[in-house]
């Protein structure tokens, strides 16, 4: 009877230790997703009141704790776009896309870069997959053609 006592004391403290663990982990998860989202909408923020180089900080602090942030890459990118850092700018808008192929602010984006390079065959592709995407930014589809029309008819004269 004795022997029997003790082991459900010792399954019961186990199983109280189990528990401790396991919430412990949740807390820290739970912190660490706030402190995410915490970053990316610190970065954002700023990014809004157009103090890039700290917000630039915010959202690079966000991808730490989740690299798969793509929305910080995508704001990164704009920062870089702002600095007229290109290499640095189509790096995050590629990463952006990447984790999240249907992000159409980020496909605009690197449409305008093939543009801006005269890349026109890159252009004719993104915007096939543009086109497929587009929920929100469709409109841009039109400017697209301007802009193409436009270097058409400068390479024709």
């Amino acid at each position: 009877m004795y022997h029997i006592a003790t082991y459900k004391i010792v399954t019961i403290f186990y199983v109280l230790k189990i528990l401790t663990f396991c919430v412990f982990i949740f807390g820290l998860s739970s912190i660490a997703n706030a402190s995410e989202n915490n970053f990316y909408d610190k970065g954002k923020k700023l990014f809004d009141e157009e103090k890039y180089e700290e917000s630039k900080f915010q959202f690079e602090r966000s991808i730490v704790y989740n690299p798969k942030h793509s929305n910080s890459y995508l704001y990164l990118g704009k920062i870089f776009k702002i600095e007229k850092n290109t290499k640095e700018e189509e790096k995050n808008i590629n990463a952006a896309l990447l984790l999240d192929p249907k992000n159409e602010e980020a496909m605009y984006i690197l449409i305008d870069l093939e543009l801006e390079r005269s890349n026109f065959s890159k252009v004719q592709d993104l915007k096939k997959d543009f086109k497929k995407i587009c929920n929100k930014l469709c409109e841009k589809l039109t400017s697209i053609d301007t802009r193409l029309k436009d270097f058409e008819k400068k390479d024709a004269s």
